[in-house]
């Protein structure tokens, strides 16, 4: 759990150092959660440096992995004597990075390649694109862990597994419901 909150430290002051202002820490099953505000007053201003927008939340999503690579490398350098337990500080934090850089909406690696197609193709092709992208990791990983699971005996993984499948679940609703906004947004038929 500490590890979690180092790593959203990480979000929280690379968002701070980006002049962004903090919405609310929140808890959640499988540790904790940043979020920013978004003033209605700046809409105009992010339409007008869109890019930059984007290219600011890419840096956030990138600090909270970043920091736990980071740590990784201090314990990996730090004498035994040290450091208690130093290789499951390392394991520990890698596991953390790269489960966060899993390109799976909302995690870490979601988010920078929603921001990254967003930049390239816009809006709505983002979303499309990074629900398609999530769909398929996920589906993915279920396999890789099926065969994992038959192999070693160990049903931790689905645990971690079902969080995955309600994240895409989730963002799979989420998804249906920005394609409706920016439809009507853009004049669209709209089904309700």
């Amino acid at each position: 759990m500490r590890l979690a909150l180092v790593h959203e430290l990480g979000h929280l002051v690379c968002g701070i150092c980006l002049g962004l202002k903090l919405k609310s820490i929140k808890i959640t099953p499988v540790g904790f959660q940043i979020l920013f505000k978004n003033n209605i007053q700046d809409y105009n201003i992010k339409i007008q440096k869109g890019n930059e927008i984007c290219i600011k939340k890419i840096a956030i999503a990138f600090a909270g992995p970043l920091v736990n690579i980071f740590i990784a490398i201090i314990a990996f350098f730090m004498p035994e004597n040290i450091v208690a337990q130093k290789e499951t500080i390392i394991y520990a934090n890698l596991m953390l990075a790269i489960f966060n850089l899993l390109p799976i909406y909302p995690l870490d690696g979601g988010r920078i390649v929603k921001e990254i197609i967003m930049i390239k193709d816009g809006t709505k092709l983002a979303y499309e694109k990074i629900n398609n992208i999530s769909k398929v990791t996920v589906i993915i990983i279920t396999i890789i862990t099926s065969i994992i699971i038959l192999k070693i005996h160990n049903i931790a993984i689905l645990i971690i597994l079902t969080y995955l499948w309600y994240l895409n679940i989730k963002n799979e609703k989420e998804y249906k419901v920005k394609c409706r906004i920016i439809s009507a947004v853009k004049g669209g038929h709209v089904d309700i």
